[in-house]
């Protein structure tokens, strides 16, 4: 029987009975690298594996496979079956390929599944093919719902309110909108396009936030911060009430019952006139005074420097001017610095400065609480709590004319002195660590001071007082090259200005405070002194009286028996 020769197909075939035993082959098999093929013996037999699949069978012989399509029919002899051998590589790094991309899609399927933002994926002409469960959370709307329905469809049943993908369609380029949904959720939509090889739009990619949530968390973060600003400003103040205040470097005797006054200023109404020589730091009480105030919680501090301003632009400033008032004026007018502080303070530094005419509607302010802008015919209420300032003397220029003597008397309601630094020497050594820390910390460098010029820094009369001081230390740590700065490294004017015997100085000063600047002291006194003195300034230059007794070639115990006995208060010493 030669079955093969009846079928003359160009391949290689064989052919076997219902028991897979081959009864017949085509001369083609010799082409092939298999093993000769003998009739009678089991198919199976010529291949290392032989996988059913389908309608045909992949097997294996060494590195090659092949895939072979039967089919069965009746003969004489009952049922056979017929095999046509085929090249089966291409076939099987198909079957790979196709394993391969169906774990990618079930990746992407997962990855948009997952996903909390919901997906919409249309085709070309805008017929819904994929959609992720979040869309139910957001739209409310089940899944289903959605597939195979086309996007004009659901705005016409009022599903969308406005379709992202049609404008993508239109435009051909990404496209975002933010709208409510039949929900009334707000959401913000960004569809993206798909291209094909030949650059046209295959598919819509649309991305779906709910922003409502986002909304949420953004108005419980802008609370959160609003509850952190006002603990800060709470904070603050409680800083300024327990002398704490960054800004305030005091140790003397002095400047505490000052500042003590000034808090118990603080929430008064009543008009503040801050008095003292140019630098001793007027603007610090005013501020430290503000910030203790309940004033701090409802108003600004408005600083207003009335020397600075050109007297024909302080009237403007100070109240204000409507549209038109003058040539260069806005539009809209502009309001004054009365209007900026109110419910707050309002700082006329240099008062002295303000030219007769502008004092009259000072004095207005102060006694009715209304201003009048320059041009402007209406008045307006102001709140405000005026701290005012000089280095003059306000007496003596009204009674020669040159102030008002209604607004002197209007201003010194109370008078608050601050004395110059050379009558609160106490202050001076703090002062300086406190500009060396600054400095330090701004510069990003690393100076000290050593004792000689501490010890100028402490004896010197400094007519330009804090100002000076701070200008002098920035001055010194910006220019000289050194860590550690000493005496020679001063600019001449102030070395030509040190006395020759620092302890001599005190004893000047000591005798004219207590009146008798010709009397002779006894040497003992004399001693005793200069013996202050340097404890005086050793207490302030170290940590503890063990490091005073190095330092002064002394015993611990005779260091704390001395300043028990002149009852130093040490600034930053401990006592041990």
């Amino acid at each position: 029987m030669h079955l093969t020769k009846e079928l003359p197909i160009p391949f290689p075939i064989l052919v076997t009975n219902e028991q897979q035993t081959i009864i017949d082959f085509n001369e083609y098999f010799n082409q092939i690298e298999l093993p000769s093929l003998q009739k009678g013996q089991p198919i199976t037999d010529f291949f290392d594996q032989w996988v059913p699949s389908d309608d045909f069978y992949i097997a294996h012989y060494n590195d090659h496979k092949y895939l072979l399509v039967s089919t069965t029919y009746e003969y004489l002899e009952g049922k056979h079956y017929i095999y046509i051998l085929l090249n089966g590589d291409h076939y099987v790094d198909l079957l790979e390929k196709v394993k391969e991309l169906d774990k990618y899609n079930r990746e992407l399927d997962a990855i948009i599944e997952s996903s909390y933002d919901g997906f919409y994926i249309t085709d070309h002409q805008g017929t819904t093919l994929k959609v992720n469960s979040a869309i139910e959370r957001i739209t409310g709307i089940p899944r289903e719902y959605y597939i195979g329905k086309n996007i004009k469809y659901l705005l016409e049943k009022g599903i969308l309110t406005e379709s992202v993908t049609l404008k993508v369609l239109e435009r051909n380029e990404a496209v975002t909108v933010v709208q409510k949904n039949h929900n009334q959720m707000e959401t913000m939509l960004t569809g993206s396009p798909i291209y094909n090889e030949a650059g046209e739009i295959e598919k819509v990619v649309t991305n779906i936030r709910d922003l409502s949530e986002l909304n949420n968390l953004h108005q419980e973060l802008k609370k959160v911060q609003q509850l952190n600003d006002q603990y800060k400003h709470e904070l603050e103040r409680l800083k300024a009430h327990k002398n704490l205040d960054p800004e305030v470097v005091i140790k003397s005797k002095k400047m505490e019952e000052l500042f003590q006054v000034a808090e118990r200023l603080a929430n008064v109404d009543a008009t503040v006139l801050v008095l003292g020589e140019t630098g001793v730091g007027k603007d610090v009480l005013t501020r430290h005074l503000y910030r203790v105030s309940n004033r701090y919680d409802t108003g600004k501090l408005i600083k207003v420097n009335c020397g600075a301003i050109p007297k024909d632009l302080l009237e403007s400033e100070l109240f204000g001017y409507e549209s038109g008032a003058f040539s260069g004026a806005s539009r809209s007018g502009k309001p004054g610095m009365f209007e900026l502080a109110d419910r707050g303070f309002l700082f006329l530094d240099e008062v002295g400065e303000l030219p007769l005419d502008l004092q009259v509607k000072l004095l207005r302010v102060l006694q009715e609480k209304e201003i009048q802008r320059v041009g402007g015919t209406d008045v307006k209420e102001v709140d405000v709590r005026v701290i005012a300032a000089t280095n003059k003397d306000l007496k003596k220029m009204v009674e020669q004319g040159m102030f008002r003597e209604d607004l002197y008397y209007r201003l010194h309601v109370v008078p608050v002195s601050i004395p110059p630094l050379r009558e609160r020497r106490d202050d001076i050594l703090p002062l300086v660590q406190h500009f060396l820390n600054e400095n330090n910390r701004k510069y990003q460098i690393s100076k000290s001071f050593d004792r000689s010029l501490k010890e100028f820094f402490y004896q010197y009369d400094w007519p330009g007082n804090v100002r000076e001081l701070a200008n002098l230390v920035e001055r010194l740590m910006l220019t000289v090259p050194t860590n550690e700065l000493k005496m020679k490294d001063l600019p001449d004017d102030y070395r030509k200005a040190k006395k020759p015997s620092a302890y001599v100085a005190m004893e000047m000063r000591t005798s004219n405070e207590m009146g008798t600047p010709n009397e002779t002291r006894t040497l003992k006194e004399a001693v005793e002194q200069a013996e202050q003195e340097v404890l005086t300034l050793a207490a302030q230059q170290f940590q503890t009286t063990y490091e005073i007794a190095e330092h002064l070639g002394t015993s611990q115990a005779t260091i704390v028996r001395k300043l028990q006995k002149y009852k130093i208060k040490p600034t930053n010493t401990k006592m041990n």
